[in-house]
């Protein structure tokens, strides 16, 4: 009898492991179609191909369960609220020749962080409330559909990731520039007008802060920003290339294997589109001191390569002025940065 129980037990055992096997294999499937849809995005350098290449980093992620066309709708219909703010709320007193972009980026801004109406006579059609900074587990430790903008999209609660994402994601649709920028742990928005040059759009707070104001609380030091790493435009391109670092992310949580070659292929891929990206280099170098680990534990003679590449890429990050900011530091200056935008909006 207790043979027969452990032959039972055997059998089910690899059977779950044959179970588990397929769907490492279909997940890994669909983790190396998602690199090549993404990679040629890039490379096509499409004006829609960050909204395309957001979608599919999330779409991997979750087994290919997410809708494009819903996903597709839901930017329709907030483009569409802009469209119409716009045509109720004529711009004043901006004669420059970027109107038009100035009054989009605008009413983008408006229809993410404040409560919009549409009246049709007397009878109240749409209601669109404001989507909020979300608190808990804002770099999606525990679940990382909270860095999605399909999420975001759905509870109106988003992250310094999926916000700015969903910012130029409309202004892309609304076809008027705008550029993502980065800041210790931290993604926000760059504009740009005749009147009054580059600013800063804030989507946590729903602010414009200064730059000097962003330095000063945003643990940027000096050389960070004389190097590039921080507060610099990303041109489209390097845009949708961030999407491949979303996917490698993703990858890691669900596969968790860091030799197979795929998480440090999509950090080379974005350190081909944009060389000062901090974040593939860090990634890179976490990853590689994961792979010196397990090199070292099985004695392998590899691991004094592996420990000479994770080396360099730790040395070039500090001298470029890259700093870690701890999470507990970043949750304060979530705070002071709401507090100043109570206190003081320069618009």
């Amino acid at each position: 009898m207790k043979n027969r129980i452990l032959y039972g037990f055997l059998l089910f055992f690899c059977f779950a492991n044959r179970l588990l096997a397929q769907d490492t294999a279909a997940v890994k499937s669909n983790y190396d179609t998602a690199f090549m849809v993404i990679k040629k995005l890039v490379d096509d350098n499409d004006l829609k191909g960050f909204k395309k290449a957001v979608f599919i980093t999330e779409y991997a992620y979750t087994d290919r369960v997410l809708d494009y066309n819903k996903f597709n709708n839901y930017i329709y219909h907030l483009s569409f609220l802009c469209s119409q703010w716009m045509i109720y709320n004529p711009l004043k007193g901006y004669g420059y020749p970027d109107s038009s972009n100035f009054h989009t980026n605008f009413a983008i801004f408006k229809v993410l962080k404040d409560t919009i109406r549409a009246v049709s006579g007397n009878k109240l059609e749409i209601i669109n409330y404001p989507y909020a900074y979300n608190f808990n587990d804002f770099f999606g430790h525990l679940d990382w559909t909270n860095m999605f903008v399909s999420k975001l999209l759905i509870t109106h609660k988003g992250n310094c990731h999926s916000m700015p994402y969903l910012y130029k994601i409309m202004a892309d649709e609304l076809e008027v520039p705008c550029w993502l920028a980065l800041a210790p742990n931290h993604l926000y928005i760059k504009n740009r007008c005749q009147k009054s040059g580059w600013y800063n759009t804030e989507l946590t707070s729903g602010s414009f802060p200064i730059d000097a104001w962003i330095t000063a609380s945003g643990y940027i030091p000096l050389t960070a920003i004389q190097s590039g790493i921080y507060m610099d435009t990303l041109s489209n391109r390097q845009s949708i290339a961030l999407c491949m670092l979303d996917l490698a992310k993703g990858y890691e949580r669900k596969i968790k294997n860091y030799e197979d070659g795929f998480i440090l292929r999509c950090c080379d891929f974005v350190l081909t589109v944009h060389p000062q990206n901090t974040q593939a280099m860090l990634f890179k170098a976490e990853t590689l001191k994961r792979i010196y680990g397990i090199q070292t534990k099985q004695k392998r003679p590899t691991a004094s390569d592996t420990y000479v590449k994770m080396l360099a890429l730790y040395t070039k990050l500090l001298d470029l002025g890259y700093r870690e900011m701890p999470e507990s530091m970043y949750l304060d200056w979530l705070r002071s940065v709401n507090k100043e935008a109570q206190r003081k909006n320069p618009f």
